[in-house]
């Protein structure tokens, strides 16, 4: 019995829901996971950042308390009370031990004693206490030795008499070759810790031996980070720099960054400070950014568990409606087929229309090349009498200096001759000049916009007009060094452009034309400034339309092109000034 296509297509959404909502719940389960990966590795990134800053901060203030207290040493070694004491050891050192005292509680060093080249301990700050270390002998300690032999010395140890570590910063008086002590100041870092303990994370310096010497934790105080050689344990025994001391290794498992203890994890950070082969330490815990991150990362779990709940639904929905769908598929597509067949015919209308519409644009594009053809042809003729001119001053001179070096041949005279005949050759260099301007003048447009000197331009205009500006007692005033530049245009069209500006000066009765070049970054604005009577109020507003002329005999066509073809090389023609004092026309460019 064959099965209805209805069933077989129930059977196949109900199918097909439950592979994808099995899809839905593997994503989510390997979105946990991803989550949680996610949530460690952004949590030890939070937990570098603060251990990185919290290890910046306390080794700066690390190195303030060193600095502070180093001073200290070289400033008594000018003294006179301890020279005084060490170049008479047997004298009274009461007055000194009672300064060294006041010095001591004023700075808050632990202790400043002053020490003879024998080791024995002349006069302390601590001389009233039972821990004195008057008379005490400390010609073992590396600090005394160094510092006699180098000038000074420091060193971090427990105290044999008091029992408390410190740093010793040692320092001698006297020269090398006859020195007359030692005089030393122990820091204790008592306050440096509480101010680290009051801190989030844990905070400890370590020795060039790698034992913990100043620590937020007082548990792990002269542990050791790692084991100490042979050598190093002999060294340490020999200096008592850590007499008595277990040195345990510190309850610490460290691997890389990683830090574990008290049952949690940490991140660690270290950087150098301004103590010998001392690195300062800080560790910031991973548990409260880890907090904070899995926060955000169940967040975005439980948005995804929402999509896929939604997706579900949406799939239950679907099949309920996929049968009217089918139904609006049937009736849409009928409408479709009946919309296309009008759509085809309206297509094939659009399609002949633009083609019209195109044929359009060809001819008024050709119209208005042959009108800007015309425009400058025409200018031609206005400059053509002017040229002739320019070029008959040169030939008639030519002919005179030829006459005049033939004559000069005839007598022998051939210095003269070759001075007339180089006359010559300027003049007919003058004459191409002049004829291949008008040439290139009279061309077509070429189409092609690039890079040109605006100088050349310039002066090409103004060699077509010349005869048309001086004729009319007319002057033109430029600044060459200015124009020093290139334009994006094409330079016949742009020759074309400057032409019809200073001929309307021309014509406006100016005596006197400025040509402003001036740039503002890309533009160049080059101004026509005339000292004629200005543009009629009537004509203004459509001074740059076709046809828009203040002159009988004009065609009033010169300024619409020329701002048609500086709007095409992306710059623009406008009207600055004008007034019965003359008018300023500006032509703005864009620089290449």
């Amino acid at each position: 019995m064959a099965t209805a296509p209805g069933l077989v297509r129930s059977r196949f959404w109900r199918e097909s829901r439950l592979a994808l909502i099995a899809v839905g719940l593997f994503a989510l389960v390997l979105a946990g996971w991803a989550s949680e990966q996610w949530a460690h590795a952004s949590a030890r990134a939070i937990a570098d950042a603060d251990a990185r800053q919290l290890a910046r901060s306390n080794a700066s203030l690390f190195d303030s308390e060193l600095q502070k207290f180093r001073l200290l040493p070289a400033v008594l070694t000018e003294y006179p009370n301890v020279s005084e004491l060490l170049r008479a050891p047997n004298s009274d050192p009461g007055l000194l031990n009672r300064r060294l005292e006041v010095l001591a509680a004023r700075t808050g060093a632990a202790v400043i004693y002053v020490i003879a080249p024998d080791g024995r301990t002349l006069a302390a700050s601590n001389y009233r206490l039972p821990t004195s270390f008057v008379g005490q002998n400390y010609g073992f300690r590396p600090y005394f030795t160094d510092a006699l032999a180098k000038g000074t010395s420091e060193l971090f140890a427990q105290g044999t008499v008091s029992g408390r570590p410190g740093l010793y910063i040692a320092r001698r008086i006297g020269p090398a070759g006859a020195p007359l002590g030692v005089i030393v100041a122990k820091i204790e870092f008592d306050r440096l810790e509480r101010a680290w303990r009051a801190q989030q994370g844990v905070t400890f310096v370590a020795d060039r031996h790698q034992v913990i010497i100043v620590s937020s934790r007082p548990d792990w105080q002269f542990d050791r980070l790692r084991d100490l050689r042979p050598d190093e344990v002999a060294e340490i025994g020999r200096t008592r720099q850590f007499s008595g001391l277990p040195l345990a290794p510190v309850p610490i498992a460290i691997e890389g960054k990683d830090a574990r203890f008290d049952g949690a994890k940490h991140r660690m950070a270290s950087v150098p400070v301004s103590l010998e082969g001392a690195q300062l330490t800080a560790i910031s815990s991973l548990q409260p950014a880890l907090q904070g991150t899995r926060a955000r990362a169940r967040l975005v779990l439980l948005g995804l568990a929402a999509l896929v709940a939604g997706i579900a639904i949406w799939l239950v929905r679907q099949s309920e409606r996929l049968a009217l769908q089918r139904a609006a598929q049937r009736e849409l597509e009928a409408k479709v087929e009946e919309r296309t067949a009008a759509l085809r015919d309206a297509n094939a209308q659009l399609v002949r229309e633009g083609a019209k519409r195109q044929r359009s644009e060809e001819r008024y594009r050709r119209s208005r090349e042959e009108l800007a053809q015309a425009n400058r042809l025409a200018t031609l003729g206005q400059v053509a009498a002017g040229v002739a001119h320019e070029i008959n001053q040169p030939v008639a001179a030519i002919r005179t200096f030829s006459e005049n070096a033939a004559a000069f041949i005839e007598r022998g005279q051939v210095d003269r001759a070759e001075a007339n005949l180089s006359q010559v050759v300027g003049l007919t260099e003058r004459i191409a000049q002049i004829t291949g301007e008008l040439r290139t003048f009279a061309r077509r447009k070429t189409r092609k916009i690039g890079p040109i000197p605006l100088d050349q331009t310039l002066e090409g205009a103004l060699l077509l007009v010349h005869h048309r500006v001086t004729s009319q007692g007319a002057e033109v005033v430029w600044d060459a060094a200015s124009a020093g530049r290139e334009v994006a245009a094409d330079r016949v069209r742009l020759e074309q452009v400057f032409v019809n500006l200073i001929q309307n000066a021309v014509d406006a009765g100016a005596a006197r034309i400025e040509i402003r070049i001036s740039a503002d970054g890309e533009k160049v604005s080059v101004d026509f400034a005339d000292d004629g009577g200005g543009v009629a109020a009537d004509v203004r507003r459509r001074l740059f339309t076709p046809f828009a002329t203040g002159r009988e005999d004009g065609l009033g066509l010169g300024l619409a092109i020329a701002r048609d073809i500086l709007r095409e090389f992306g710059g623009d023609l406008e009207l600055a000034e004008t007034g019965p004092a003359g008018s300023v026309f500006r032509a703005t460019l864009v620089s290449a």
